[in-house]
């Protein structure tokens, strides 16, 4: 079954690239199943840690899709979103934005320090507000960022924040594979049911439905 009317979702990985048994994948697999029309940003082969390489790549898989489009995003591949929409423009009908890393304090060992993100482009992370709807997915408990650091960013970008409770960074890393709340968020962003953007500073309610398999 097709659905020549709904938006092309446009996958955008992590820093880590395409993973078998990560949610982003399994969703791609069963959108185009269902006959949904999928794109998926492909690795980005040299310098992968340079932001401009990751928005030129984001960009240019957006550039193969005619009409509208619904972003997903995960870790790494927020803050290219994010980053992406700064300076380009598209038919972007929403974004579901999950578990976005906190660049602008130290992560674990292990993941790029505060200087290599700072001179990969990733710092300052952009703070205004997204001109399309959006939706945050927030761990309580991520390694990469605080809750109440992705609560700030889901403000400033306008976005609806969802609480998913402790979920680490939402990946095979932290035993989450599966994630059957993206497509309801997805539903909901297609819909055009995402809360309106509200003003900078203005607090954002924490949604209770989070959930995970």
């Amino acid at each position: 079954m097709t659905h020549p009317m709904a938006p092309t979702v446009v996958i955008v990985p992590g820093l880590r690239d395409h993973v078998a048994e990560h949610w982003q994948t399994l969703l791609a697999t069963r959108l185009a199943v269902a006959g949904r029309s999928v794109r998926v940003t492909p690795p980005v082969t040299r310098d992968r840690l340079s932001r401009d390489a990751q928005v030129a790549n984001l960009a240019a898989t957006l550039a193969t899709v005619t009409g509208p489009v619904v972003l997903v995003a995960h870790s790494a591949g927020v803050m290219t979103t994010v980053h992406w929409a700064q300076r380009h423009h598209a038919d972007i009908r929403g974004a579901l934005l999950a578990t976005p890393p906190d660049f602008e304090t130290p992560l674990p060992e292990g993941y790029p320090t505060p200087g290599e993100l700072a001179e990969s482009g990733w710092t300052p992370v952009p703070r205004r507000p997204l001109p399309f709807p959006s939706v945050v997915a927030a761990s309580a408990n991520d390694p990469l960022a605080t809750a109440e650091r992705v609560a700030a960013l889901a403000r400033d970008w306008g976005s609806r924040l969802v609480s998913l409770g402790p979920v680490g960074h939402l990946n095979p890393a932290s035993g989450h594979g599966d994630w059957s709340l993206a497509e309801d968020l997805l539903r909901e962003l297609e819909s055009g049911r995402t809360t309106p953007r509200a003003p900078v500073g203005t607090p954002l309610p924490m949604s209770a439905t989070g959930r995970h398999t």
